[in-house]
C-alpha cells in the first residue's frame, strides 16, 4: 500500500489551508461551523463546482463571510454562491441527494479535513504542539455533531505516513458506512413477503444495487417477518430509490413496501 506524508497533504492543499486560515484566523469564524463549511466546499467540489474554493479565496473578507454563512445555515439554498459560480446550486441538489451529501460532507470531514487543517485548529484553539507527543485527540466545539456524528483530529508530526489508496486514500462511494447504505423496510401484516421478492422488486427497478438483505430475525413459525434491512451497494442508490422522500412505497405481487432510510437505535 502507498502512502503520503502530512507535509505532502499540506502542500497538495494549500488552498484549501488558505482558505480554512481565512475564515477561523482572519474572519474569526467558529472552527466547528468552518469545518463543516470546508467539508461541504469540497464536497460540491466532488459533486460538479469544480473549483469553488479557489474562486471564493479571490473575494473580499466580507463575501466570503456571506458565502460562509450561506453554507453555515440550516437554509441550503446557495444563491450568492451560484452567483460566483456562474451556475445555480439549488435546494433540490440537497433534497435529491441528501444521503450522499450527509456521506460525503462527513467523509470530507473525518479524511481530508481532520487531516489538512490539524495544525490552525490548535493555534486557534490555544493548544499546545506538545499533544504531537502524547497523541492527543483535539476538541473541537460542535462535535459529535447531530448529523455528522464524531470527529477524530489527532496532532502528526510533518513526516506522518498516511496511507493512501489514491490521492487522499479516500473514496466517496467505498467509504461509506454500512448504515450509511442501509434503507429499514416494513412490510405489512397479513400479506408476508420474502427476502427474493425484495431482491426482485428492487432489481428490478434499481439495477443491480442489493449488497444484502437482512428480514427479521426470530419470527414464530405461524407468524411473518415484519421487517428487513436493505443493504444497497452506494449511498447514491438510497437517494435513488427516496426520490427526496421521507418514506418511500412500493408494490410486489400485491404486497406493499414501505422504505426509510435506516437509523440505529442508539444514534
Amino acid at each position: 500500500m502507498t502512502s503520503i506524508s502530512l507535509e505532502e497533504l499540506h502542500a497538495y492543499h494549500t488552498i484549501d489551508r488558505d482558505a480554512f486560515s481565512r475564515l477561523v484566523i482572519t474572519l474569526r469564524r467558529d472552527p466547528g461551523d468552518s469545518l463543516l463549511v470546508m467539508a461541504t466546499w469540497l464536497w460540491l467540489e466532488e459533486m460538479g463546482f469544480p473549483n469553488i474554493i479557489t474562486k471564493l479565496m479571490n473575494l473580499t473578507d466580507p463575501m466570503v463571510n456571506i458565502l460562509a454563512d450561506e453554507v453555515a445555515s440550516s437554509n441550503v439554498a446557495l444563491p450568492f454562491t451560484s452567483r460566483i459560480m456562474e451556475r445555480e446550486i439549488s435546494l433540490q441538489i440537497f433534497l435529491q441527494n441528501r444521503f450522499q451529501a450527509i456521506s460525503g460532507i462527513k467523509n470530507f470531514l473525518n479524511t481530508v479535513c481532520a487531516r489538512i487543517f490539524t495544525d490552525i485548529l490548535q493555534r486557534v484553539l490555544g493548544m499546545s504542539s506538545q499533544v504531537i507527543l502524547n497523541n492527543h485527540s483535539l476538541i473541537i466545539p460542535g462535535f459529535p455533531h447531530p448529523i455528522f456524528g464524531t470527529l477524530t483530529i489527532v496532532p502528526r508530526a510533518m513526516d506522518y505516513d498516511f496511507p493512501s489508496g489514491g490521492l487522499w486514500g479516500w473514496n466517496p462511494t467505498n467509504n461509506a458506512s454500512e448504515d450509511d447504505r442501509t434503507m429499514f423496510l416494513t412490510f405489512s401484516r397479513g400479506f408476508p413477503v420474502t427476502r427474493d421478492e425484495v431482491k426482485e422488486l428492487f432489481t428490478r427497478m434499481y439495477g443491480d444495487c442489493v449488497e444484502s438483505i437482512h428480514m427479521q430475525e426470530n419470527v414464530p413459525s405461524n407468524e411473518q417477518p415484519l421487517f428487513a434491512r436493505l443493504v444497497l451497494q452506494s449511498v447514491a442508490n438510497v437517494d435513488q430509490i427516496l426520490s427526496g422522500r421521507r418514506i418511500a412505497k412500493f408494490r410486489i405481487n400485491g404486497k406493499h413496501i414501505w422504505a426509510r432510510k435506516y437509523e440505529r437505535r442508539d444514534q
